[in-house]
């Protein structure tokens, strides 16, 4: 038997269709980029559109606000700043509101990274001698250390699914500044493994949103010691592969929440600046132009779902099952 809709249901559904159609392009409009920037004299934190247009300064002091994540539901950035003296984790909202210090010591704290679930912040913290990764509440509370040995834990960034997270280390080197590899553990800091190996500089970590690879800057004896290369490798290690290949220093990069692109820094136009290009390395463009340095870009982009496949859509009283 089948179903017989009149006139008046099918003008509903077309006005829903473009109600959602509507709210996906705004959804899209609101997905920003946030980054340090020195282009005021200091380094400060801005955000710009996906597509580099439209930045717009967030902090605004004489002191250095650096490194932005994003809360997992966009409403706050965390960051660090020297604002009081050395460098302590911060935390605003999204327009740069109402900044509040989550951390304080005598010693700097920096590189701090959103979890998944929005209820830790990892970082790097110098408050036991030596660089080691840390994680708060989102309030500043409880801070636990989850490496502690005496070497030198750096550059946090965690697993899409909260239960790992990959960082920087020089375990086993002894000199923080001329060997650094990539290594993972869980999120309590247990069962540490290293992913990279090699004589030189592997660092600056990012998990792709489907948690099987894992982007990170490298150093590895080609050349001029400022050539780094943007190289992913498997979450579970293996070979890593180029994705970038020029004789320029390419940096940090950051994975869009799709999977479908990198940002990173690079200085091949002759200062640092953002650039995206495509999760294989094709396809790079510059999101930011100006003769001062643009670094640590930092993806938000809103999700959205109508309902999932066989499911059914609530409308007005009416259920409509859309897709049988």
């Amino acid at each position: 038997m089948h179903r017989r809709y009149n006139l008046a249901h099918l003008i509903l559904a077309g006005v829903v269709v473009l109600g959602l159609a509507s709210l996906m392009v705004s959804v899209e409009v609101r997905a920003q980029i946030a980054f340090s920037s020195d282009k005021g004299g200091d380094w400060e934190i801005y955000v710009m559109d996906i597509n580099g247009k439209n930045p717009r300064k967030l902090t605004n002091n004489a002191h250095h606000d650096q490194n932005p994540s994003w809360s997992p539901d966009g409403r706050h950035i965390v960051f660090n700043s020297d604002r009081d003296g050395n460098s302590e984790i911060y935390v605003m909202a999204a327009d740069g509101g109402n900044p509040q210090r989550l951390t304080q010591n005598d010693h700097a704290d920096w590189d701090p990274s959103w979890s998944p679930d929005g209820k830790r912040i990892a970082f790097t913290s110098g408050r036991d001698g030596n660089d080691e990764i840390y994680v708060i509440d989102p309030d500043g509370g409880n801070p636990r250390n989850l490496t502690n040995n005496f070497d030198s834990d750096l550059q946090p960034s965690w697993s899409p699914d909260g239960k790992r997270i990959a960082f920087t280390s020089n375990k086993g080197h002894g000199n923080v500044g001329n060997f650094l590899e990539i290594y993972v553990m869980a999120a309590d800091g247990g069962n540490p493994q290293r992913l990279t190996q090699n004589d030189h500089i592997d660092w600056n970590p990012s998990w792709s949103p489907d948690g099987k690879q894992i982007a990170f800057s490298s150093y590895r004896g080609e050349g001029d010691f400022r050539n780094h290369e943007i190289r992913v490798i498997d979450a579970d290690g293996g070979q890593p592969r180029n994705l970038t290949k020029n004789i320029r220093h390419d940096d940090k990069p950051t994975w869009s929440p799709d999977g479908k692109r990198i940002a990173f820094v690079s200085n091949r136009d002759g200062n640092r600046e953002i650039y995206v290009m495509d999760a294989d390395g094709r396809n790079p463009r510059r999101l930011t132009n100006n003769a001062h340095r643009d670094y640590a870009p930092a993806w938000f982009v809103p999700t959205f779902s109508v309902a999932p496949t066989g499911k059914k859509f609530m409308i007005w009283g009416w259920v409509k099952q859309i897709n049988r």
